[in-house]
């Protein structure tokens, strides 16, 4: 019995143990000024980019303005993707899987 406990305990820690992932691209430009931009992908399906872009510079309207979209490969096989805007008015993802307001 002590055996098959082993045995499981170590077989969990195998299946827990973070996997290899390789960074496949990686572009950040960031003009430190009112605009930037990145983007990145990995081995594992997961990936990201990002706009932002300073809108009304100098003014009590100044915000930031950012624009992006991310996907990832959950744990259950399926690929999500969220494509999002958040600006003045917060942070309004939409996805196949993210619940649509009525």
């Amino acid at each position: 019995m002590k055996s098959i406990i082993i045995l499981s305990c170590l077989v969990a820690m195998i299946l827990a143990a973070p996997q290899d992932v390789t960074i496949l691209r990686y572009d950040n430009d960031n003009n430190g000024l009112d605009s930037y931009n990145f983007a990145y992908e990995t081995s594992d399906g997961t990936s990201r980019s990002e706009q932002g872009q300073l809108k009304n510079p100098g003014t009590e309207n100044e915000a930031l303005s950012v624009t992006g979209t991310f996907q990832y490969l959950g744990p259950d096989g399926v690929l999500y993707k969220v494509d999002y805007i958040a600006d003045e008015n917060g942070f309004q993802p939409t996805g196949d899987h993210i619940p649509k307001p009525l």
